[in-house]
């Protein structure tokens, strides 16, 4: 048994993206933490030794293992008051890695669900997706939407549809009464994309557009999306946790989900990666010629040749409908509901975030011009 007010967590993808905020949060902002157990399958030796010096009065322990091993997950959970679920596989594509995406994102997150409730974890936080919700269409916009509007993704993508499966399981799981009597309590956040220093996504594009002469393609004409900040989505876990540690307010938070954005200006998102890099000289294309509706319906026969295509040959299309949509909608949401039920308020204004996101930016351009000039003869 922990002391009085001592609590422990366990937090999975806790060497990714996002993962590593949550845990510098929780290791500077819970002082009553007397354990944190961090779950993956990668960790940095850097990151191990930023979080030992973190780590103050709370014990750290790293459990290095995959979110399928049932005899690891159960170890994990013993004895743990909370957990976050931050793991999971994030992909575009319509068959590449589809087996392994449901795998780890829907089927990992049953196996630790079980693992919670045999261990009587009484609170299970979930990282979920603005993908769950959708867009559906590029033609429908949506703007300001809020969790009344029940919004659902139609996609049977891997990402989408194995995001949605897990977030049901984890919210179906709320109120079940454990063995040793307590309640269990879940909760979903629902981050739109999210940027900053060391997002795999923007990194990818910005060494895109290196290879283009400093120019991003132009993927999209018209369409609005919400872009938020890591550290803000970081933030918003721990005060999501910090509700669910209040036996009175997790009652009213229990079994619902919530959109966390911020105040990044809703924009597209070849205009978002030009706002935050323009500083090293980086520009837009030239504006798309192909209609969307073509392009779409080009998406669409490539995925019916895929489809007829595999029982003999997995055939990965250059592009498909969910990504034509999702990068071609009008489709922004508000966090007014994370404010009110939460608390939630961004940590991190638009400006300082874009001002740290083009510094790590400013970090990859010279990068990039030292391997030229090793390449150089």
């Amino acid at each position: 048994m922990l002391p009085v007010n001592k609590w422990s967590c366990l937090v999975t993808g806790a060497g990714g993206f996002l993962g590593q905020r949550i845990v510098r949060l929780l290791l500077e902002e819970e002082q009553e933490l007397e354990e944190i157990r961090l779950l993956d399958k990668v960790f940095s030796p850097q990151l191990l030794l930023e979080f030992s010096e973190l780590k103050h009065k709370t014990k750290v322990t790293v459990l290095q293992g995959d979110i399928l091993d049932e005899e690891l997950l159960h170890s994990a959970c013993q004895g743990v008051t909370a957990v976050i679920h931050s793991a999971s596989i994030i992909d575009t594509g319509l068959w590449r890695k589809k087996d392994i995406i449901m795998n780890v994102n829907m089927k990992g997150t049953q196996l630790l669900l079980e693992a919670c409730i045999a261990a009587d974890v009484p609170i299970f936080l979930y990282t979920s997706s603005v993908e769950v919700a959708g867009p559906n269409s590029y033609m429908k916009s949506v703007r300001n939407g809020h969790e009344d509007d029940l919004l659902e993704s139609k996609w049977n993508n891997a990402y989408p549809y194995s995001k949605k499966l897990a977030e049901k399981a984890v919210l179906a799981a709320d109120g079940q009464l454990l063995r040793n009597g307590t309640i269990l309590h879940t909760c979903s956040l629902r981050p739109v994309y999210i940027y900053g220093e060391g997002s795999i996504f923007l990194q990818y594009e910005i060494n895109c557009a290196l290879k283009n002469d400093k120019t991003f393609a132009r993927k999209s004409e018209g369409s609005m999306a919400n872009q938020v900040y890591v550290d803000n989505v970081a933030w918003a876990h721990i005060l999501a946790l910090r509700t669910l540690r209040d036996p009175e307010k997790a009652q009213s938070i229990g079994g619902h989900f919530y959109y966390i954005t911020d105040d990044t200006p809703p924009q597209s998102y070849s205009d978002f990666n030009y706002e935050v890099s323009k500083e090293w000289g980086f520009k837009l294309g030239s504006k798309i010629g192909i209609p969307i509706t073509l392009l779409y319906w080009a998406a669409f026969i490539l995925e019916m040749i895929s489809f007829m295509l595999s029982p003999i040959l997995i055939y990965e299309p250059p592009f498909n409908c969910h990504l034509i949509t999702l990068t071609n909608s009008v489709f922004t949401l508000s966090y007014k509901k994370a404010k009110e039920d939460l608390g939630y308020e961004p940590r991190v204004s638009w400006l300082e975030a874009k001002k740290k996101t083009s510094q790590w930016i400013g970090t990859l351009v010279a990068k990039n011009r030292e391997n030229l000039k090793i390449k150089a003869p």
